[in-house]
């Protein structure tokens, strides 16, 4: 893969994560109590959560560690522990908090590594 397919991977799989990340906004936007009680709303958090995980995965190494501030261990982790290989017993408080608390923070660091990638290719 040459320099510049790895760095177009490494884009298109920021944009995941933020596509993502507004997915996870729009379902924590109904609050707590509707998430609790709507089993369908969970599902899609879990398979927001478990895509969040696999965008992750796709970026380099190098790219990761170069970008410390962003916790990619802790969404791929979250993504490991509590939705793809747990599927049977999902603790879904510690999603709602990964997607309700954590994501903005993470996602507004992405939003801001894009830009920096656009302004230094630009």
């Amino acid at each position: 893969m040459s320099g510049r397919d790895a760095s177009e991977r490494t884009v298109k799989s920021l944009q995941d994560f933020l596509a993502f990340s507004d997915m996870a906004a729009r379902i924590v936007s109904g609050g707590k109590a509707a998430y609790d009680s709507d089993e369908i709303t969970r599902l899609a958090a879990e398979a927001v959560l478990h895509r969040l995980g696999e965008s992750v995965a796709r970026l380099p190494a190098e790219f990761v560690a170069s970008h410390p501030a962003v916790s990619w261990r802790g969404v791929k982790a979250t993504r490991n522990l509590v939705v793809a290989h747990n599927y049977d017993a999902v603790d879904h408080t510690i999603l709602w908090n990964l997607l309700a608390n954590r994501l903005p923070r993470e996602a507004a660091l992405v939003r801001q590594i894009l830009v920096d990638l656009e302004s230094a290719e630009g």
